[in-house]
């Protein structure tokens, strides 16, 4: 094993990274340097060396590292003087590469998935697709079938919607779909015998430019964008100190911009590098939108299906716009363990929690260790970084398969570095990763793509694309990172530290280092940290919905709603409807004389009036229906602001969302208190 992190130390010098000298010590440890000799302190530890007496598992220790000198600082305290990702700070990660192996946990000799997990084949974990498959896929996904195979016979209503939804892309989204579409045209034609052609899909030139609803809006957003832009200069572009996170215009659009202005430049293409130190990192703010921000969970299922669709198309005209292809993979059915813990799709996992705790929306087992090291304490020096015992990770791993759901494991006697270590093998066994097969690549690609702010809304996209259940356990690891990132004064670990040790066990998955050269695996390394990097720093921007998304929504909704007022059976059955309830035109009146009504039906006060203010916000009212109704049995924490109907089926409300704008936006809505689970 020495031999082979002496290989990944000897390629990353080749490639400016390291240093490597053979320590000629009792210990055969390696020394890893930038350029220069480091004090003993910065030297680094050996791992997981196969000594006959020191076999990984049976020292009574918990980490792989002989223990510092006295005087001495720990090797985990490296990365809180280093300047780059790319630097020292990088042997962790082989070290953790390393630990994975030793544990049997990495896909060394093709073996399966450990003491844990049924057996998995290596080869069946991803599939390259076909020639066209890619492409169709896509196409599908996005609920598009129709404009490449002309031999399904959509009713009606999806006719409509493809030609609702087609009309709300703007260019770079039109170009991703026209893209593909010629694509699969251009290998399919001998296969079809009536291929739709391209150029009546997008036929007229509006198709490639915003759309007349919002056309206004964006071109103010890309005034007001190009306005404060940070000057580029002619020898190297860098978006490090730009603060500012603009939603209202798409990601895509902001980049074609960018490419643009860059050309019309000629700049340089020759960006500094973007790993910097953790308070390096810049701080980017939200720009405030009165009509409120939009997190994850806040939309109704049948919004958030749009929503998919939009952001796939973006994510991929984003990825177009910047010269880069993820290279998707499919993913396939693997033989997989059907009950237990660790080696457990995540879907059954919750399925099985959901039988004993109704509503479970990430695996209790996860949640459980997470609290385990969090009563026990944040504290602990080397936390996720050092390893605990092989032997006996092992043991209580078999206890837990058999003691959890019994609810006789005895969590007192689990130590911090094992309950970690466990932590990261059931990321790391899970049957496909945790960022799924099909993104995965595109989760990598991220790091290529030339700015900062461009990094992270394609993460924003794609942590939006994720599965729910994947989304919802990411969400929870994430926060618990950055928990133990606020610790750091006494556990040692930095963002940085955090982000190096967690990306191999969040990248790597069965059979994957297998599929990849050493070199690429060197590249890997750094881009992948960066990553993880990045999902903790700023995972308030990237679980949130993006304004120019919602926007698209509403006008399907509004256009899609139109269609249906235009037939007469409809019309119809809003007049009966009318007999029950105000009609349109009714709200609108009682809304332009400055008031709204707000309904609260679990409630005993049951409706109450509202006055709109310029200053009014959802908070104000939530606080007023408070006063109004004592009775009320929940926190206030737990109630919301709902907007449901007109342009969107149902939104809960963020607290500082202002009420008069809301309402201009979508003046048929009707305006709910509810209870809400946060």
């Amino acid at each position: 094993m020495v031999s082979r992190l002496a290989y990944y130390l000897h390629l990353s010098r080749r490639m400016g990274h390291y240093s490597v000298q053979q320590n000629n010590t009792s210990e055969h440890g390696l020394k890893a340097t930038s350029g220069a000799a480091q004090p003993p302190s910065q030297q680094a530890s050996p791992v997981c060396t196969r000594h006959p007496k020191t076999h990984p598992g049976s020292s009574p220790r918990s980490d792989a590292s002989p223990r510092p000198r006295p005087g001495s600082h720990p090797a985990y305290q490296r990365c809180n003087s280093q300047d780059s990702l790319g630097e020292l700070a990088m042997d962790d990660y082989w070290k953790e590469v390393e630990n994975i192996s030793c544990s049997g946990g990495g896909d060394g000799g093709g073996t399966g998935r450990g003491e844990s997990g049924g057996e998995v084949q290596e080869d069946d974990q991803q599939k390259v697709p076909e020639e066209g498959e890619s492409e169709e896929a896509w196409l599908a996904e996005a609920g598009l079938t129709g404009l490449f195979d002309d031999s399904l016979t959509p009713d009606q209503d999806q006719e409509e919607d493809s030609a609702v939804f087609l009309s709300t892309l703007t260019r770079a989204q039109a170009a991703a779909v026209e893209r593909r579409v010629v694509s699969l045209q251009t290998l399919k034609r001998r296969n079809r015998q009536h291929a739709p052609d391209v150029r009546d899909i997008f036929r007229a030139p509006e198709m490639h430019a915003p759309t007349k609803i919002d056309e206004a809006t964006i071109l103010e957003e890309k005034s007001e964008n190009q306005e404060k832009e940070v000057a580029f200069n002619a020898t190297h572009i860098s978006e490090e100190t730009e603060t500012e996170w603009n939603d209202k215009l798409s990601f895509s659009e902001q980049a074609l911009d960018y490419k643009e202005h860059s050309q019309r430049l000629k700049v340089v293409s020759s960006p500094k590098p973007l790993h910097s130190p953790d308070d390096k990192l810049p701080n980017f703010k939200l720009i405030q939108d009165k009509t409120g921000q939009t997190r994850i969970g806040d939309l109704s299922s049948l919004d958030m299906k749009k929503v998919r669709r939009l952001v796939l198309i973006e994510m991929t005209a984003l990825f177009d716009t910047c010269g880069i292809d993820p290279k998707s993979h499919k993913a396939v059915k693997v033989k997989a363990k059907e009950s237990g813990l660790f080696g457990v799709p995540l879907a059954t996992l919750l399925d099985q929690d959901q039988r004993r705790l109704p509503g479970t929306r990430v695996p209790l087992i996860l949640q459980r260790l997470i609290s385990h090291i969090e009563e026990e304490g944040l504290n602990t020096e080397g936390l996720l970084r050092i390893p605990g015992a092989a032997t006996r990770v092992k043991s209580v791993c078999q206890d837990l398969e058999s003691g959890f759901y019994e609810g006789v494991f005895p969590w007192k006697q689990l130590k911090q570095h094992d309950a970690a270590s466990l932590l990261k093998k059931f990321i790391r066994d899970l049957p496909h990763p945790l960022l799924t097969v099909k993104y995965l690549n595109a989760f990598i690609a991220v790091d290529k793509l030339p700015t900062r702010k461009q990094q992270l809304h394609a993460l924003n996209l794609l942590v939006l694309l994720l599965p729910e259940t994947n989304r919802d356990t990411l969400k929870v690891l994430v926060e618990f990172f950055q928990r133990v990132i606020d610790r750091q004064a006494q556990n040692k670990m930095t963002l940085n530290n955090v982000s190096v040790v967690m990306a191999p066990n969040m990248f790597m998955f069965k059979g994957y280092r297998s599929k990849v050269t050493g070199q690429q695996e060197i590249s890997m390394a750094t881009s992948t940290a960066n990553i993880v990097r990045q999902l903790i720093r700023y995972q308030r921007l990237l679980w949130t919905i993006p304004k120019f998304i919602l926007t698209q929504v509403r006008q399907q909704n509004t256009e899609n709603q139109q269609k249906l007022n235009r037939e007469g059976a409809v019309r119809k059955l809003l007049k009966k409807i009318a007999i029950d309830r105000p009609t349109e035109k009714a709200v609108n009146e009682e809304g332009s004389v400055g008031f709204i009504r707000v309904q609260a039906p679990q409630f005993n006060k049951v409706s109450m009036a509202v006055q709109l203010t310029e200053e009014l916000q959802a908070a104000d009212v939530l606080t007023r229906f408070l006063s109004q109704d004592r009775s009320v049995p929940v926190k206030r924490e737990n109630l919301c602001l709902y907007e449901i109907g007109g342009n969107l089926k149902e939104r809960c409300l963020n607290e500082a969302t202002y009420m008069k704008d809301l309402f201009q936006l979508n003046p048929a809505a009707e305006w709910v208190i509810k209870t809400v689970q946060r």
